[in-house]
């Protein structure tokens, strides 16, 4: 038994609020790759910590050799405060000769982890947890496959005889002191399950209940469920009843820690705010994420645990539409129904021509595009079928030259050398509005009309720009405000220096309400509000020094850039349909992906003409693609699309002139040719060559030298 027995890490002291949490590192699950030839090597850590005090412990899987989908199925136990502490999982490839590289973590409060019931039927099953980035910067992908519970804490139960045998030991005591939790929860009425959604969090099911009066339980057309209340003729994701029965049955039923009751509005008392519970039901179901409960004196208050507020204030649920989603569904699905509901509202005119033309010279297609489309006064008209012809070559734009021309507009607009757009302060990848824009062309408002008119006609054309934009950008666009978190993805170094103040007393450190500008080598001093310079900054202003701050970064500067920017785009895509997005999808709706899976790609591509997927030219082709490269991937994807974005959903939703359209590769002439693209069709004429060195190069070349179309396109 000893030799067996587990360590366990963490508390050392048996605390009343302490627990023995049992966590099985299962498997990873299609994780980044690092190594060239498209594997890794992974590791799993797990680190216990306190978010105040730090870490507590840390220990690690074994590495297993050259696999995206590695199978620990390893157990590990940690005596932790669920109220205070929280695990840390980062997968890592291990790398003999520099750093290991970061695969993606997930970080895990302890407070809704399910106890073990070795009586059940059913034992809680692993679950699926999404790997994370540490910063923008990284890129990761794939799922950590977990299976975490609680061993029971009740006289004579497992956990607390195999405490006390002798094969068990504490490793890495720590001191933690803190609130105690409240105490275990009774047991679940008859008729009731505790299960938890994909995000991890507890709720309850009444098998035995029934739907109130002039209710109605339908589904949908993925079968998810949802219910209909006919009296306001509202419909919601949640059971109605559920938050009844939690109200009504107060003990009876588990709840977790009761919130601080809401503060009371002045003039508020008991008497005034006193009604029955039943009366507060009978007005219908509650919005996901809502719960109601009973306050000391009787009295239902409400609970919105997507913002961790409590109110007094009943909130009901809008009508749900085809636009309605779960907040629980994966990402990608929920944009996809956004997405699905945004084209149908974008309704083609009915008087306009059948095609818009855009005939252009290569070597000046930014002033060329800007007078054609600036030219035209009624902006419906760019919503008709665009023609794109380049001056001096022969092809038929069956959608694969337009684009290109999106593609190379891109290249122009957003390209600082003009000075409308300049790097933000991380990177010089992610795009932010020149605030100085003016010194550098006197016409600069007008091309910002432009420019929001090209990237309107891309969303209205299904089309992708080859930019990647700072997050304020897109939250401007959807009027959203700008917040702190908002400047840590765009200078960090910054970012740190307000929170430091957010957290801190600054008024020692005599700052006033001005900022520092560099224009031009030389530093100009701007004051935030009147008089800024003579006023210091204290603990009782800094938040308004932080708002000013953020405003004049992100808003006050751009302010009239950013208003010819969204009066060119809005004159084709409606104000309120885009709004349905939040900025992250307005980046894919707008950007695409940026990254190439090739594993997606390549399960994606259909093969014509004697190819096939185990066909040796197809193989030294995906070969020759897993040795590239990003940029030289993205320059391939750009040869044979047009473009150098792929889809939000990936490469399955490809589309080409005439829909959806996969990666195509066909075989194609001789040797001596070089591969050669239709963009129209998504499809690669690849020859039949006799070596992998042959066929590398060869693909290489016409990657390099394709400029034009010849023939059909």
């Amino acid at each position: 038994m000893a030799a067996l027995s587990p360590q366990i890490r963490g508390l050392q002291i048996d605390e009343e609020e302490s627990r023995l949490l049992k966590v099985k590192v299962v498997a990873g699950i299609g994780l980044a790759k690092k190594d060239i030839l498209g594997a890794s090597d992974p590791y799993a850590r797990l680190s216990l910590y306190d978010p105040i005090n730090g870490e507590i412990t840390s220990l690690q899987t074994k590495t297993l050799k050259k696999t995206l989908d590695p199978k620990w199925n390893e157990e590990f136990f940690f005596k932790v405060d669920p109220r205070k502490h929280r695990l840390l999982l980062e997968v890592f490839d291990e790398n003999r000769l520099t750093r290991d590289d970061f695969l993606g973590q997930v970080d895990v409060p302890l407070n809704q982890i399910p106890t073990e019931n070795p009586n059940t039927e059913r034992p809680y099953t692993f679950k699926d947890f999404l790997l994370h980035p540490r910063s923008h910067k990284s890129r990761v992908k794939g799922h950590l496959r977990l299976k975490m519970t609680y061993l029971p804490k009740n006289p004579g139960s497992e956990e607390e005889t195999a405490e006390q045998q002798p094969g068990w030991e504490f490793l890495e005591s720590q001191d933690m002191s803190g609130p105690r939790q409240s105490q275990l929860l009774p047991a679940l009425p008859p008729g009731w399950e505790e299960r938890q959604d994909n995000l991890g969090r507890t709720f309850f099911v009444n098998h035995e209940t029934v739907l109130p009066s002039g209710w109605e339980e339908k589904r949908d057309s993925k079968g998810r469920r949802y219910f209909v209340n006919h009296n306001s003729r509202c419909t919601s994701w949640t059971r109605p009843l559920i938050q009844v029965q939690t109200a009504q049955s107060g003990a009876g039923v588990p709840q977790s820690q009761t919130p601080p009751l809401p503060p009371m509005s002045h003039g508020d008392s008991p008497s005034q705010h006193t009604q029955s519970t039943e009366a507060t039901h009978d007005s219908g179901s509650l919005p996901a994420g809502w719960e109601v409960r009973s306050a000391p004196s009787g009295r239902p208050f409400f609970i919105n645990h997507n913002t961790k507020t409590t109110t007094w204030v009943r909130k009901f649920p809008c009508v749900m539409n085809e636009l309605s989603y779960n907040r629980t569904m994966p990402y990608s699905r929920d944009y996809k129904q956004k997405y699905d509901y945004f084209r149908k509202k974008l309704k083609k005119p009915a008087d306009i021509p059948n095609r818009f033309e855009l005939k252009l010279r290569r070597n000046a297609v930014l002033e060329d595009s800007y007078r054609r489309i600036l030219s035209v006064k009624r902006a419906d008209l760019l919503k008709a079928r665009l023609w794109v012809e380049f001056e001096g070559e022969k092809g038929l734009d069956y959608g694969g030259v337009a684009r290109e021309w999106f593609f190379l507009m891109s290249k122009e607009m957003f390209n600082p050398y003009y000075g409308l757009f300049e790097y933000s302060a991380t990177d010089n990848y992610t795009l932010q509005i020149n605030p100085n824009s003016g010194l550098c062309n006197e016409d600069h408002l007008s091309y910002f009309k432009f420019i929001g008119r090209v990237a309107g006609m891309a969303v209205y054309h299904g089309k992708l720009l080859d930019a990647f934009f700072i997050r304020p950008f897109y939250k401007m666009m959807l009027q959203k405000p700008i917040t702190l978190q908002d400047m840590e993805s765009v200078d960090n170094e910054y970012f740190n220096s307000l929170k430091w103040i957010l957290e801190n007393d600054p008024t020692d450190l005599d700052l006033r309400f001005t900022i520092d500008e560099e224009l031009f080598g030389q530093t100009h001093q701007h004051e935030l509000k009147p008089g800024g310079s003579e006023i210091v900054i204290t603990n009782d202003t800094k938040k308004e020094y932080i708002h000013l701050v953020m405003q004049w970064r992100f808003v006050n500067r751009i302010q009239k850039q950013m208003t010819a920017f969204k009066e060119g785009f809005f004159e084709l895509i409606p104000q309120d349909v885009i709004k349905i997005f939040d900025e992250n999808e307005l980046e894919l709706l707008m950007c695409g992906l940026g990254d190439v899976d090739v594993n997606d790609w390549r399960e994606n591509t259909k093969y014509k003409n004697s190819y096939c997927s185990n066909h040796a030219v197809i193989q030294w082709f995906w070969k020759t693609v897993l040795l590239m490269d990003a940029e030289k991937r993205i320059r391939l994807l750009q040869f044979v699309t047009g473009t150098s974005r792929v889809p939000m959903n990936g490469f399955a939703e490809l589309y080409g002139s005439n829909g959806p359209q996969l990666f195509t590769i066909e075989q194609w002439g001789t040797r001596e040719k070089l591969p050669r693209a239709h963009t129209c069709f998504n499809r690669l004429d690849l020859p039949p060559y006799e070596s992998f060195e042959e066929l590398r190069e060869k693909l290489h070349i016409a990657i390099e030298n394709a400029q034009g179309f010849d023939g059909v396109d």
